[in-house]
């Protein structure tokens, strides 16, 4: 987590060194209009780095899916960045049209340029050449401003429904590009032969040929199966659903990733609650009915119905040398180690591991089939009922540990839950950096 916290201060950082080094100076006699400049130039700047790491992160790069121990975390790290674009975008957009309003207004004046006189005769000049398309290119910014407004508004206010984010989103790319053509023609040509413009062609390069990516050839198109649901079984009191495809080409998963499930043309993320078998090809998930898309699931879900699954993901796997490990499961949070003891089973392991499932409301066949496999995985299972227990504490944690200093926590579920818990544990003596817990917000 301090990784994606400090990354998108140490780009502002990075990207304002570099900025201030071109030699920027407050303007003389320092006027509203001179310092209007410096901004412009500034913010854009930042608004399009962000931007351009934003599109990159988009096209899930294996090695950085590594670096931040699982795509979970580029995700989050996706949205701060997304945050970053649009706080820096915003302050463009305000020196720019804010400051028509200002002069429309009588509050502040505009001075006035003299047009440069371009000799017809003269030889060919770059510059002069990509200064010819400034005003094409301010209308396309302003108008793929708007359109990327709306469209990270929707990608981050989580009141607007799933289903209009993943069709819009991909919108985006569009909007990018056409901010590239902007960013091209209107960064200060002297930029580009100095350090701040040779890292800003770098990221504009990447971002753009992630556009490309995004809007033609597809996102990790090697890692796309194509599946066919066999079995469908409510579980009423948990309010979800155990999904089993047949994946005939899967190439194999551990135990605590997932995958995106495409279901009439809209993909959405899901542990796999199987460990994998090459002579069964099969996959289980357990959905729980919690948005928009999982509230309708009989709609996008039928036994027989062929859909497209792309993974796996994730470094939620349980892999460390520790001592005693500790699972902790809330609510359909228990997804990730239903596929962890059936893996325990399969490779015979014999580490201590202590499985905590907290629920409010579960199904009697989903509880005695979780004890059986526990028992098979030489697993202690707890079982915690919100409802009569209240919440899970670390008191109640610590208790049961053999060892607090070496062991490892793994939990899946209630993000504000797994907070406490790990705050909680913390102050008992245990060592935050050995808690894992999977970010699983996709906006």
């Amino acid at each position: 987590m301090n990784k994606i916290k400090l990354i998108p201060w140490f780009f502002i950082l990075t990207i304002s060194v570099l900025w201030f080094g071109t030699g920027v100076k407050l303007p003389e006699p320092f006027m509203y209009y001179g310092l209007r400049d410096l901004a412009n130039q500034y913010s854009g700047i930042i608004a399009m780095g962000a931007m351009s790491l934003c599109m990159w992160l988009a096209i899930r790069p294996k090695w950085l899916e590594t670096f931040f121990n699982g795509l979970d975390k580029t995700y989050r790290l996706h949205k701060w960045l997304g945050i970053t674009a649009l706080v820096a975008t915003l302050t463009h957009y305000w020196f720019t049209q804010g400051s028509r309003w200002l002069v429309s207004l009588g509050i502040v004046t505009k001075p006035v340029k003299k047009k440069p006189v371009i000799d017809p005769n003269a030889p060919f000049d770059f510059e002069v050449w990509l200064k010819s398309f400034k005003g094409i290119a301010e209308d396309v910014g302003e108008w793929a401003f708007y359109l990327a407004l709306v469209l990270m508004v929707v990608a981050l206010a989580k009141r607007i429904p799933y289903h209009w984010f993943k069709k819009t989103h991909k919108m985006l790319a569009v909007s990018y590009l056409a901010l590239v053509f902007h960013a091209v023609v209107l960064i200060k040509f002297p930029y580009w032969s100095q350090p701040v413009g040779w890292v800003m062609a770098l990221l504009m390069l990447m971002g753009s040929y992630s556009a490309f990516v995004v809007l033609f050839k597809g996102i990790d198109k090697e890692k796309r199966y194509v599946g066919k649901i066999v079995a469908i079984q409510p579980l009423t009191a948990m309010n979800s659903y155990s999904v089993t495809i047949e994946v005939p080409q899967w190439q194999g998963h551990q135990a605590g990733q997932f995958a995106f499930i495409q279901a009439d043309g809209e993909s959405h993320p899901f542990t796999i609650a199987s460990s994998w078998n090459a002579d069964k090809p099969y996959l289980r998930f357990v959905i729980k009915q919690l948005g928009d898309y999982t509230n309708n699931l009989a709609q996008h879900f039928a036994v027989g119905k062929s859909i497209e699954i792309t993974g796996p993901y994730g470094k939620f796997t349980f892999e460390d040398q520790a001592s005693e490990q500790i699972w902790i499961g809330s609510g359909v949070g228990i997804t990730p180690f239903m596929a962890g003891l059936e893996q325990r089973i399969a490779s015979q392991a014999t580490s201590k591991v202590a499985l905590y499932y907290c629920y409010r409301e579960s199904d009697a066949e989903f509880i005695e089939q979780l004890k059986q496999t526990a028992q098979q995985a030489n697993v202690v299972l707890h079982l915690w009922n919100s409802q009569t227990q209240g919440h899970l504490t670390a008191e109640t944690i610590v208790a049961n540990m053999a060892d607090i200093k070496n062991a490892t926590v793994w939990f899946c579920g209630n993000t504000a839950f797994a907070t406490q818990l790990k705050l909680d544990l913390s102050l008992l003596g245990f060592n935050k950096n050995k808690f894992h817990q999977e970010l699983f917000e996709m906006r």
